[in-house]
């Protein structure tokens, strides 16, 4: 088995009525360290991005993974996480929510995300951690104006 996993995956930048970004909170036990990213994951067989990133926010979330737009960006992304190097492009997609800090609910966590869950964030600016590391960019990308 490879020590690169190129599976493709999605990812949703989830922003509150206040332009809040939607963080979970993750512990890489076998790197010692914090990691904080938006809600998403890879695609299942036959699965589109879309469909994976719908799935992936109300699996992690609990919340409507109808909110998730189809507008998308491309992230290269080169990270490590318990013990294997992630090298891929995932599509970033967007979901906006009208309330302040909607509820989040975790509740169908694998049980490797279970054991690596530390809480989450409707974080006003972005923490040392933030995975990828040029998401502050992802973000302005999505929520400019397509004109």
């Amino acid at each position: 088995m490879s020590d690169i996993d190129e599976r493709p995956a999605a990812r949703v930048v989830c922003l509150d009525r206040d332009g809040r970004v939607l963080l979970m909170h993750w512990y890489d036990e076998i790197a010692g360290s914090d990691v904080w990213e938006p809600p998403g994951g890879r695609l299942e067989p036959g699965e589109t991005h879309l469909e994976a990133a719908r799935r992936e926010l109300a699996e992690e979330t609990g919340l409507p993974g109808s909110a998730v737009l189809d507008r998308h960006v491309e992230v290269e992304r080169d990270f490590r996480w318990l013990g294997r190097r992630f090298l891929k492009r995932e599509l970033f997609y967007l979901a906006r929510f009208a309330g302040q800090r909607p509820p989040v609910d975790p509740g169908e966590l694998t049980e490797e995300e279970r054991s690596a869950f530390r809480g989450h964030v409707w974080a006003e600016k972005l923490p040392d951690g933030v995975e990828p590391a040029d998401l502050a960019q992802v973000v302005e990308r999505l929520t400019a104006d397509p004109r």
